[in-house]
């Protein structure tokens, strides 16, 4: 029988460091899933990454704000290891990405060899997590999808031809089963669970 390979999602918001980065792993056999920014980023999380390597410095949003993303609302995804690809070498840089969760800090250019071996160490640390699953109504799918894109719920109501009232109780119900916060974090976390597509 086989198994899978190891998943790492790249984001990278240069073409040629994502198409070498990509080469390189997937000759050293991993899979690889690439985003070139950091909502794309998000959205691929649907694709259950083994491993997580990404930039700080892109449009839209920053590693930060993706690594704060997904460690306050992955599930049980959370522990999956997230490693910053950068230029920033800066000390202040190291602290935060520490403090907000990221398991290295690999500076640029990169060394492919220390990064794959960094791979292979952090996945041996990381067995796969275990799927989790929730109940949604297709209405509550199809909202949490426009969400995930970036929709308000005045352009869902129009894509849905209901009423904004009806998006939000649909996103609210979501928020509520999910027993998080906010739209985005429940967009974020039933993405990375494979609930909606993006």
């Amino acid at each position: 029988m086989m198994t899978r390979l190891p998943r790492v999602l790249c984001i990278e918001d240069d073409p040629a460091t994502l198409d070498l980065l990509v080469e390189v792993l997937e000759d050293e056999g991993f899979e690889t899933i690439v985003a070139t920014d950091g909502v794309e980023g998000i959205r691929q999380l649907s694709h259950h990454p083994d491993l997580i390597l990404c930039d700080i410095d892109m449009p839209h949003l920053t590693g930060f704000d993706v690594l704060g993303a997904f460690r306050k609302d992955a599930g049980q995804l959370r522990n999956v290891p997230f490693l910053f690809i950068t230029a920033y070498g800066n000390r202040e840089s190291h602290l935060q990405a520490r403090r907000m969760g990221c398991d290295d800090f690999i500076a640029k250019p990169l060394d492919f060899e220390l990064l794959v071996e960094i791979i292979r160490s952090r996945l041996a640390q990381h067995p796969n997590q275990e799927h989790v699953d929730f109940s949604l109504t297709g209405r509550e799918i199809e909202a949490l999808t426009w969400v995930a894109k970036g929709k308000s719920s005045t352009d869902i109501a129009v894509l849905m031809n209901v009423s904004e009232r009806t998006v939000n109780f649909h996103v609210n119900n979501v928020i509520r089963k999910l027993g998080v916060a906010t739209r985005v974090q429940a967009a974020i976390r039933c993405a990375l669970l494979g609930l909606i597509e993006t």
